[in-house]
């Protein structure tokens, strides 16, 4: 199941208390205080992980607590550290702290394990006490608490192209012909209902990433349909590719899906655009050269390209990725 947003709590350990403890040995005479520290109490880590694109591992358990740091013990002894945690998370995932709204981490690349709570300290022991005044302190200190934190993890997909259109316009199909994902394909509205990530190849040696979302629909960025909930998987992406089909009305179609990612985030609209105009085939060529002329006329701003595809035949789609790839260099 594919999972982009989870609430959990997390929680570092508690340190260990520091030991009263004195020096008992025969022929030791007042040997003094040997209370050793406490450990520290264990750490909270994050990995970013490429073996994993969903947070579902997180749905069937809340709550993630570091152990706590063992008691300091006589004879100078120390406690040991308690165990630390790791929470394995896909690449693109956001950690939010709930009651401020802080972004505590932003995770894209795999790498070292990186702390975002750290354990409460050990105390100390009464031996760290002892001084010319005070010969034989009966008190150590306590461990410090942990932190713990509610938090949101929010994932949003890495792709260099993020496909953009209303339901049905043949999105699913397109990535399905240009990449080696395999999306559901039917002829009714909302087929995908997860967002699909597939590698499209460009030649031998170069590749990119492309993203199709669920249609977005008129009222999008106010909740309706499924296109608040998934438009975020598109904020990452460094090249928007309007889907439009030729069969309804482009000018309308373009408007509407540039207001939508306005409203839901500026930044989308700054965002690099081409526009592919899909389903020519079931048009005849002059017709259709009409409309194309009378849509490119209207465009503010102007795109990277725009080009007449057929996904469903295939015509001019190896163009398409060519010019994609030529977009984002």
């Amino acid at each position: 199941m594919f999972v982009d947003s989870v609430e959990i709590t997390i929680a570092s350990g508690k340190g260990g208390a520091g030991a009263v403890s004195f020096r008992r040995e025969k022929f030791v005479i007042k040997g003094g205080p040997d209370g050793g520290d406490g450990g520290d109490g264990g750490d909270v880590f994050v990995q970013v992980s490429g073996n994993t694109d969903t947070l579902g591992a997180f749905r069937g358990k809340k709550h993630y607590k570091a152990k706590n740091g063992a008691p300091g013990g006589p004879k100078l002894c120390s406690g040991k550290k308690g165990e630390s945690i790791t929470l394995i998370v896909p690449p693109g995932t956001q950690i939010y702290d709930q009651q401020s709204g802080e972004l505590l981490g932003d995770f894209v690349v795999c790498g070292a394990p990186i702390k975002i709570l750290e354990g409460g300290k050990g105390g100390m022991g009464n031996a760290r006490f002892k001084n010319a005044v005070q010969q034989r302190p009966t008190y150590a200190q306590k461990g410090l608490e942990g932190v713990e934190k509610c938090v949101r993890l929010e994932l949003k997909l890495i792709a260099d192209v993020g496909l953009v259109g209303f339901p049905n316009v043949g999105k699913s199909t397109l990535i399905s012909v240009v990449s080696n994902a395999r999306p559901k394909i039917a002829n009714y509205a909302f087929t995908t209902l997860v967002p699909n990530l597939g590698v499209v190849s460009v030649g031998d040696f170069k590749e990119f990433v492309i993203a199709d979302i669920p249609g977005v629909i008129e009222g999008a960025s106010q909740g309706k349909g499924l296109g608040l909930a998934f438009l975020k998987h598109i904020e990452r992406t460094r090249l928007l590719l309007f889907v439009l089909d030729v069969g309804l009305d482009l000018k309308e179609q373009y408007r509407q899906l540039r207001h939508e990612l306005g409203a839901f985030s500026p930044i989308l609209q700054q965002r690099a655009f081409g526009v592919a105009i899909n389903k020519i085939d079931l048009l005849p060529p002059e017709e259709l050269t009409t409309i194309l002329n009378a849509f490119e006329k209207s465009l503010d701003p102007k795109p990277a390209f725009i080009l007449p595809i057929s996904a469903h035949t295939t015509t001019n789609t190896a163009q398409l990725v060519q010019l994609l790839a030529q977009a984002f260099k």
